[in-house]
């Protein structure tokens, strides 16, 4: 504990609000959450992809990528998810901070942590509730996750033998079985743009 005694912050001359002159709007954190195989990739890529149209400073943070390198250290205990949520939200604070908005596609399934987040991030986190039941989500399955889980050859799979808390009141609640991918991306830019105007 007493070597945090010499951690101390440098005030630097760039901040946060002379990047978001400079680029042209505020940053975001485009949190999507919800079950494997409910789109949430697919959704933020096509939603980056119209941000970019719009001269958006952009970067999509993927669940599959962060456990290859940064979180490649980490197991899917409780606890290890935990931690895999503190060290993705540190980062996509910081990219926050350098003026771009992140879009962030992570199962997070505990509310706990996507209330972290939010009080991480402060009013700039934006929670998207990727929503598919389950069924379909299992039909998507284009890795096979959900039958190794079943199988039981995946521990603390998301759906199967692990809990999805559903948010009970997102920024944004899109349904993947019922919406094609560019009206959900519609519904997303719709209610994103007032937020990252300056």
């Amino acid at each position: 504990m007493e070597e945090k005694l010499y951690i101390i912050a440098h005030q630097f001359k760039i901040c946060r609000h002379d990047r978001e002159l400079r680029n042209g709007h505020k940053p975001a954190c485009l949190w999507f959450t919800g079950l494997s195989g409910s789109g949430k990739s697919t959704l933020a890529n096509a939603t980056e992809q119209e941000l970019y149209k719009l001269n958006a400073n952009t970067y999509t943070l993927d669940g599959d990528d962060i456990r290859r390198g940064l979180n490649s250290d980490l197991n899917f205990t409780e606890e290890g998810r935990a931690e895999n949520m503190r060290r993705i939200g540190e980062v996509a604070k910081l990219m926050c901070d350098a003026g771009l908005i992140v879009l962030a596609a992570f199962v997070s399934p505990f509310r706990r942590e996507r209330e972290m987040l939010r009080g991480l991030m402060g009013g700039g986190f934006v929670e998207i509730f990727v929503d598919a039941p389950l069924d379909v989500c299992e039909e998507r399955d284009i890795k096979g996750l959900y039958k190794k889980a079943r199988n039981g050859e995946i521990s603390n799979f998301t759906g199967i033998s692990s809990p999805f808390e559903a948010p009970g009141n997102p920024d944004i609640h899109v349904r993947t079985d019922l919406l094609p991918i560019e009206k959900s991306v519609e519904v997303i830019i719709g209610k994103v743009l007032p937020r990252i105007k300056l």
